[in-house]
Parts: C-alpha cells; sequence; structure tokens
C-alpha cells in the first residue's frame, strides 16, 4: 500500500536511524548555515552529493515524499524566475565580467553566463538541503526530537509543542483523505476530472470539518496536560533521550571538518562567492 504520509519518523534499521536526535538537529542547523552563507559552487556541489548519499543510506522511497519534493521544485523553480526577471544583470555585477549569451548590456532583459552561473548556485542551495531535511524529519523519533530540542538549550514546553506537531502531522493527513473518500462517497466529484471550480468547492467541503476535528483534538490533548500539570515544573525527563556513542563522535567530527573547509574557502575565495570568470 502506498504511503500517503507528507511527512513522519520512519522507523527503518540505518545508521541514520540509530544516531542521536542531537547530533541529526547539529548537523542539519550546521549544513544549512554554511550552505546558505557560501556561494563556491565546489563546496554546494559537495554536500549535495554527500546529502543524496545519506538520503540513500536512509532507505527513504521517493513515493513517501513525492509531494514535498514536488512543491519544492515548484518553489524553486519560479523563485529563480523571479530573480532573473528582477535583475537580469546580477550576475555580472556580482563576478564582474560580461560573457552575454544574448542581448546587450544596455539592454535590461539580457542573459550572461554569470547570470546563468549565479542561478545555479541558487539552485545548488535549495537542493542540496531538501534530502537532508528529509533525512532528519524521517530518520528522528518525534519524542527524541523533543529530548533533543531541550538538550540544546530550548524549553522543554517548546521542544513539546514542536514533538505534539510532528505528531499530528500525519493524523491531519489520514483526516483530509478520510474526508475526501466520505465526500467523493457522496456524490462530490473533486479528481482531475472536474473543474477548477468544483475541486476548490470539494477543498472548501473538507478544510471545515478538518479545521473542527483539529480543534476538538487540540482541545483534548490541552486538557489531558493541564491535569497533568504539565508545565509546573523548571525541568523534566525524557523517556526517548538518547545518549551520545561513537557515531554520533565521528559524525561530529565530519560535520566539524565540512564546516572548517566552508570557512576555509571563503579566505581562500576572498568572499564568499567562488569566481571560475576571474582571470
Amino acid at each position: 500500500m502506498t504511503n500517503t504520509l507528507f511527512i513522519g519518523y520512519l522507523d527503518r534499521p540505518t545508521f541514520l536511524h540509530r544516531l542521536s536526535g542531537s547530533t541529526k538537529l547539529i548537523g542539519f542547523i550546521s549544513f544549512s548555515i554554511i550552505g546558505m552563507i557560501t556561494f563556491d559552487t565546489r563546496f554546494l556541489l559537495g554536500i549535495l552529493i554527500m546529502s543524496l548519499f545519506l538520503f540513500y543510506q536512509a532507505q527513504i522511497k521517493y513515493r513517501e515524499v513525492a509531494l514535498i519534493i514536488q512543491v519544492i521544485i515548484a518553489f524553486a523553480v519560479f523563485n529563480l524566475l523571479m530573480v532573473y526577471v528582477f535583475n537580469p544583470s546580477y550576475g555580472m555585477q556580482i563576478y564582474g565580467t560580461q560573457h552575454l549569451i544574448f542581448g546587450s548590456s544596455k539592454q535590461y532583459f539580457n542573459l550572461s553566463w554569470e547570470e546563468l552561473f549565479y542561478l545555479f548556485n541558487l539552485l545548488l542551495k535549495y537542493v542540496f538541503a531538501v534530502p537532508l531535511a528529509l533525512i532528519f524529519l524521517l530518520t528522528t523519533n518525534p519524542s527524541e526530537f523533543a529530548a533533543s530540542l531541550n538538550k540544546i538549550g530550548l524549553s522543554y514546553r517548546i521542544s513539546y509543542a514542536v514533538e505534539i506537531a510532528l505528531r499530528y502531522i500525519p493524523t491531519v493527513q489520514r483526516d483530509y483523505r478520510t474526508i475526501s473518500l466520505a465526500q467523493q462517497a457522496r456524490g462530490y466529484e473533486m479528481s482531475k476530472k472536474a473543474s477548477f471550480r468544483q475541486r476548490i468547492s470539494g477543498a472548501v467541503r473538507i478544510l471545515l470539518p478538518l479545521i473542527f476535528t483539529s480543534l476538538e483534538r487540540i482541545e483534548v490533548i490541552s486538557q489531558a496536560m493541564a491535569l497533568r500539570r504539565f508545565g509546573r515544573s523548571k525541568k523534566r525527563s525524557w523517556y526517548m533521550a538518547r545518549p551520545f556513542k561513537t557515531a554520533d563522535y565521528l559524525s561530529l567530527v565530519v560535520i566539524m571538518i565540512w564546516i572548517i573547509l566552508g570557512i576555509y574557502l571563503f579566505k581562500v575565495n576572498q568572499g564568499r562567492f567562488w569566481n571560475p570568470f576571474k582571470n
């Protein structure tokens, strides 16, 4: 049966699943920060190759994350198009050279190799982070994730709220699918065969009961937590907390090496940008 979860923890026997949630959180944040700052294509390609390799090792199947990948690809393409439309010459301004493919420097809309190279770097920034985010979210138990957030200094109240949100996402999707099937059983056409107006109307019929169901569930959870005096103590213990092991320490060393390499490239490139057009 096809997994219809939009996102959720998948328990599998991989080394990524056995790593501490704190290790994966530190790695994800570190790579995201250094990857968003740098514009060194070589470094970004290296992170992308590593993230795809880890994605494969995590045994995550495309059909399990197809929807989120399609949404991110659509967003990335739209964003790249807007970047070009608002400033087609930005690449030439950054790299300080002009290698035009068509148009002239006096025209607003032109296309240069510098602009294509800049847009390619932006694409790498979008792409490399997707496998890392999916690996982190799909290989980390929500309870362990909450313990990891608390371990790095975040309030346990916020950590617990994040855990509930992650656990609730699959439930929301199941409710959405159940309500959708119920509406279709009543004769409402919401497939691709229906018109755009019919599909919007069908979505409204699904969202309204979904919202009321969610609010009711939130009320039940809030009352249960209040009855158990949640939040009265300054600290709490975590059943799913996982101590660091050898694999965690080795992973942190690898993460540190990558970060040091990224910082070193700032010095080599004399800034964030690697300029292959420079003589």
